[in-house]
């Protein structure tokens, strides 16, 4: 127990001679965001993953077979999106390589702007633009999960969690040994339980312009952090070996 909360705080205050420097606490920022936007795409877009690709392929296998309540457009609209966000984000990885603390600001700059347009348009629509609202939320979302890749910090990716739940029982010690990183596994996990309840307590009182702005607001957070910190000599800038 001891160790499992020790990791839980190095994790939320990095010591100063981290390898990752500030990044743990602003990925998990970033858990919390998905959060919150696989709430607003589930509850509040008709059933598709904009975040999840995992869910929402099996969700267009789904639909595919006429399941009712599930829209293959929706899906493939979702998937196209996200796929042409991470292609950008790949490239803006390529361009920032040499600071991970810039690339994360510059990344979540922009998603910042396409999730604020995500709550503008929805706002400006009273809620009946679905598509729009897709299209700018898997853009966003491609380009975290492609930067969060690049970044490299193990077990914070940001928008799945299956592989860090399936690291937290495979790598479950014996007793006197420590597992490797299962606070932060634990931390990551409940960042996008605590995303998920906000949410979804927005969207089923009828808030789906506040969730977006909720979820715009720690996207700017996290640039304005990661702007701040990112020293152009900081130990932790290069990328993760």
């Amino acid at each position: 127990m001891h160790a499992l909360l020790t990791d839980a705080v190095r994790t939320l205050v990095p010591p100063r001679t981290d390898r990752h420097g500030p990044l743990p606490p602003l990925m998990l920022l970033l858990t919390v965001a998905t959060g919150v936007v696989d709430a607003v795409s589930y509850l509040g877009l008709g059933h598709v993953f904009v975040a999840n690709m995992t869910g929402n392929v099996v969700f267009l296998g789904f639909a595919l077979a006429g399941a009712a309540g599930l829209s293959a457009t929706a899906s493939l609209v979702s998937l196209a999106s996200f796929l042409t966000g991470a292609l950008a984000g790949g490239r803006l990885g390529n361009r920032m390589a040499a600071h991970r603390g810039r690339l994360l600001a510059a990344a979540t700059a922009v998603q910042t702007v396409l999730t604020a347009a995500a709550a503008a348009t929805a706002a400006a629509s009273d809620g009946d633009a679905r598509y729009a609202l897709i299209v700018l939320l898997g853009l966003g979302m491609g380009l975290q999960n492609a930067v969060a890749r690049r970044l490299g910090v193990p077990d914070l990716t940001t928008t799945v969690l299956t592989l860090t739940l399936t690291g937290l029982a495979a790598d479950s010690a014996p007793a006197g040994a420590a597992a490797p990183r299962q606070g932060r596994r634990i931390l990551s996990a409940l960042a996008m339980l605590l995303g998920g309840v906000a949410g979804a307590a927005l969207i089923l009182h009828g808030r789906l312009t506040l969730a977006l702005g909720l979820a715009a607001l720690l996207l700017l957070a996290t640039a304005l952090t990661a702007h701040r910190v990112s020293a152009p000599d900081a130990h932790w800038a290069p990328p993760a070996a």
